[in-house]
């Protein structure tokens, strides 16, 4: 019975071993992948993710790693899809990085939102682009830090 219970005790933990191990190992991928510079990109990821080129390689990990995942997943997007992430990636590739950092704190405080005020500020936003061109700029006038950076989608 012991021997048993040490062999299952042994199998037990070379099990977590091994899907230890094999968790590092899929951490180490992902890390090797965000580090990829530039020039290692396939094609595909060229293609995509073009408007990021200048800078590509002194994007931190993390954004690297965001951006493989578009790229991956854009080949699965439906046209007007792709259109609005080059859009985005234009956008983003021209922002400073004090914008960068704004941009991302909105972004945070709107998932942070419950459900309700992010479909009315949603509604806000549609009624918002309606609006003529001449209108706009009136708001973005009279409200500059309401309407700050309105355009950018």
């Amino acid at each position: 019975m012991a021997s048993f219970q040490a062999r299952l005790t042994f199998a037990t933990l070379s099990l977590w071993a091994i899907l230890l191990t094999g968790l590092s190992f899929h951490h180490l991928a992902l890390a090797e992948d965000a580090n990829v510079s530039w020039a290692q990109l396939s094609d595909d990821q060229h293609k995509v993710l073009n408007p990021l080129a200048s800078e590509w390689d002194t994007l931190r990990p993390w954004q690297r790693e965001k951006m493989l995942d578009i790229a991956r997943d854009y080949s699965k997007m439906d046209a007007g899809k792709q259109a609005l992430v080059q859009k985005r990636l234009s956008n983003w590739s021209r922002m400073t990085p004090y914008e960068r950092e704004n941009a991302r704190k909105r972004h945070q405080q709107f998932q942070s939102l419950s459900p309700d005020k992010k479909n009315e500020l949603r509604k806000k936003w549609t009624e918002y682009q309606k609006l003529p061109e001449a209108e706009r700029d009136k708001l973005r006038t009279e409200s500059p830090d309401t309407y700050k950076d309105a355009d950018l989608e």
